[in-house]
C-alpha cells in the first residue's frame, strides 16, 4: 500500500519536473526581448518565472529524490525477503550460458558460381 502510493507520488513528481523544466525560460531568452518580443516576463510579473518556477522546481526535485531513496529501500526489503524465504537472491541468479559459433574468419562465405569466370569483384581474388 505505501508502496503503491510512493510509485504513484513519484511518478507525478516525475512528469511534474518535465513540465515545469520545459516552462522556464533559458538564460538566453532574454536576449530575444529586445528583437521585438518585449511580453517575455508579463506572464508571472515584472520578474518572470525565475523565482516561482524555479523554487517550485527545487521543491519537486528534493520530493523526487526523497521518493526515489524510498523505492530503493523498498526494493532492498523486497530483496531481502526473497532471500528469507530461501529463494536466491536476483544478482546471484546467472543466466544461462549461450554458446557462439566458432568463426575462423571474419568475412563471410559465398555461394560459389560455376561460371567460366574465375576473377572475382576484389582484384586479386577468385571465384
Amino acid at each position: 500500500m505505501v508502496e503503491t502510493l510512493v510509485v504513484v507520488v513519484h511518478l507525478l513528481v516525475a512528469l511534474g519536473l518535465v513540465v515545469l523544466v520545459l516552462l522556464q525560460q533559458g538564460k538566453g531568452a532574454d536576449a530575444g526581448a529586445s528583437f521585438g518580443s518585449g511580453a517575455s516576463g508579463t506572464v508571472f510579473g515584472s520578474q518572470g518565472s525565475a523565482t516561482f518556477l524555479s523554487r517550485f522546481t527545487a521543491i519537486l526535485a528534493a520530493v523526487f529524490f526523497a521518493t526515489s531513496v524510498g523505492l530503493a529501500y523498498f526494493a532492498k526489503e523486497q530483496a531481502s525477503g526473497m532471500s528469507d524465504v530461501g529463494l536466491p537472491s536476483p544478482a546471484a541468479i546467472q543466466s544461462p550460458e549461450v554458446k557462439k559459433p566458432v568463426v575462423s574468419d571474419d568475412v563471410p562465405m559465398t555461394q560459389q558460381s560455376s561460371g567460366s569466370n574465375t576473377q572475382g569483384d576484389v582484384p586479386g581474388t577468385q571465384k
